[in-house]
């Protein structure tokens, strides 16, 4: 399984670079969509070495049926045509039984053969180089290199890339249902993806003005290197950056859902600065509050992907309601995991949510059971002891199994839309991202 963040200008760590290899060798230059005739055990033009490497790259790709030898989309009008892994030959049958774990080995057989979809790896021509575009915009638009060097220091490839990555992803999925999928149209909505990452990235900084925080990503934030005033603006610069690439697109509409999320980001921040609402309200401004923070980025850059490519009404809303409840499934891991994460797998302090005096969704939960979280949450737990109590009660409430399984409701309401797509490797990655959230650890 994929996991979630990426290293500088290749998406893949060197195990998945060489696996990545290997599938396009299966599967052609397109992956799900156009195969080369063979198993892999008696495939023409390759040494035996490189045989033997093409069976082992042969892996669970959870969603979606490939047959070598044949075309994805033939498989899809034709599943019939599917040949399920026990018909290989014999020999073929018993290196990928070694390879299997015995939950797939146990299944019982069927029409296809199962193989999951890595997101990171469908889309490796858009993501390769993301970052690389990224500083090569900012440094495009300055001729001062301090700010230059403070807008990219973030850009370094360390980060998730969820919010490009999900872009991406509905993006060729929508492109695939409305069968549209010229070059120039995904290089649009890349553009969109840019955009959500640079936003994302400015919103960091500024948080860590706002925080006062000194570590993010493992290793010294933004705020602790250079002074308030110079990373305030290299914010901003990194906002009017993604702007002016957003303009250049010439989409009134485009601009407008984008527009909406700098919005919201505002709101939720004001929100978050001031929140001393009753115990009744609480839980349902936390939820406003993680919307306009993170999920409205993600949804509004998925809903611009479906607008800029012209898609109907319902499609465009879909997309959005897939990015909202991965957005809110996200955050709500991510405050699961400020009480169970290690510092070095967050890369940042734990419990530091408390420390500044949130109340996020492990601890509403938990005011349910100990009642004596209330007045801490209203002060702000700013009270000697109140952060240590606030951590051991809610470790002893189920706040974070229902913190945990809130997610996975908004998962499983995300897998249900994309579900509704046609579908595509695309549509499964989709699918796949939820599994991702749900169960991702940093």
């Amino acid at each position: 399984m994929a996991c979630l963040s990426t290293s500088g200008r290749v998406v893949c760590g060197s195990r998945r670079q060489q696996t990545h290899k290997l599938f396009y060798q299966l599967f052609g230059s397109r992956p799900g969509y156009t195969t080369r005739s063979g198993t892999g055990a008696n495939m023409p033009g390759l040494h035996r070495t490189q045989q033997m490497q093409l069976q082992q790259a042969i892996r669970p790709f959870h969603g979606v049926c490939f047959n070598i030898g044949k075309d994805y989309r033939d498989l899809l009008q034709n599943p019939q045509n599917c040949s399920h892994s026990r018909n290989y030959s014999q020999s073929s049958k018993t290196l990928l039984a070694q390879q299997h774990s015995s939950v797939h080995t146990q299944q019982p057989a069927g029409p296809v053969r199962e193989i999951q979809i890595d997101p990171y790896i469908i889309l490796d021509d858009e993501l390769k180089y993301f970052y690389d575009d990224v500083r090569d915009l900012l440094q495009s638009g300055t001729s001062q290199p301090e700010l230059d060097t403070i807008a990219s220091y973030y850009f370094d490839g360390q980060g998730k890339a969820l919010r490009p990555m999900v872009t991406m992803l509905m993006a060729k999925a929508i492109n695939y249902h409305l069968n549209k999928e010229s070059h120039q149209l995904v290089h649009k909505q890349r553009q969109i993806a840019l955009f959500s990452e640079m936003v994302h990235s400015a919103s960091l900084v500024h948080d860590d003005v706002i925080d006062q925080s000194d570590f993010r990503r493992g290793k010294p934030s933004v705020n602790a290197l250079w002074n308030h005033k110079k990373v305030t603006m290299a914010g901003d610069y990194i906002l009017s950056v993604a702007s002016i690439m957003i303009a250049r697109l010439r989409s009134d509409d485009v601009t407008i859902v984008l527009s909406q999320i700098l919005t919201d980001l505002v709101q939720g921040e004001f929100m978050q600065l001031g929140s001393r609402e009753t115990e009744n309200e609480r839980f349902a401004h936390y939820l406003t509050k993680t919307y306009r923070k993170t999920a409205s980025l993600i949804a509004n850059a998925l809903k611009a992907t479906a607008v800029i490519a012209q898609a109907e009404d319902n499609v465009a809303e879909l997309a959005f309601q897939y990015g909202r409840n991965i957005g809110l499934a996200f955050q709500l891991v991510d405050d699961m995991l400020d009480f169970v994460s290690s510092t070095e797998q967050m890369g940042k302090p734990t419990a530091a949510d408390l420390k500044l005096g949130l109340a996020t969704a492990p601890v509403l939960f938990a005011c349910e059971k100990y009642p004596e979280l209330n007045p801490m949450v209203m002060r702000r737990f700013s009270e000697p002891g109140d952060v240590e109590r606030a951590f051991e009660l809610v470790h002893k409430s189920h706040g974070l199994e229902q913190t945990r399984f809130l997610a996975k409701k908004h998962c499983n309401e995300a897998i249900r839309l994309a579900q509704e797509l046609t579908e595509s490797p695309y549509q499964k990655g989709l699918q796949v991202v939820a599994d991702l959230v749900i169960n991702r650890m940093k």
